[in-house]
């Protein structure tokens, strides 16, 4: 599929965890399940709601074209955005992503849509393929 850098399925833990801000726009908080990955993602919930304990497939791309065809990696997918990637960053923490105690390194993906934010989180072995001022399509799909 396309130049996928990432892809995961997340299940969201929580809504609007400070607070509702916007009216059309809600933050929500997910955790993946094959990389264990952190996310906080503002979504424009007005043409795509998305409520506590969904799952959802995300995937980030640099492109929408698939090979060999005119068809898009968009025709996969029910909500798209475009944006920046505008910060990456690592650092050590006291704990590490399962909780436990001990030096741990992990990297943070900040993605700007326009205003809406993306910020991802985790081990830096899943965020290879991220680059500063790179152009990401974000692609979202959700699971029954």
């Amino acid at each position: 599929m396309g130049e996928l850098i990432f892809d995961d399925i997340f299940k969201v833990q929580r809504v609007n965890p400070d607070g509702k801000k916007y009216d059309k726009v809600t933050r929500i908080e997910a955790r993946s399940e094959k990389c264990d990955m952190f996310m906080q993602l503002d979504v424009n919930t007005e043409i795509y709601p998305i409520d506590k304990e969904e799952r959802f497939l995300v995937a980030l791309s640099t492109t929408l074209s698939l090979e060999g065809g005119q068809k898009s990696l968009a025709d996969k997918f029910e909500y798209i955005m475009h944006g920046k990637l505008y910060k990456i960053s690592d650092e050590p923490e006291a704990k590490t992503l399962d909780g436990s105690s001990g030096p741990g390194v992990t990297v943070d993906i900040y993605v700007s849509f326009g205003g809406l934010q993306l910020m991802l989180k985790g081990d830096p072995s899943h965020c290879g393929g991220f680059e500063l001022d790179q152009k990401l399509f974000l692609l979202m799909r959700k699971l029954t």
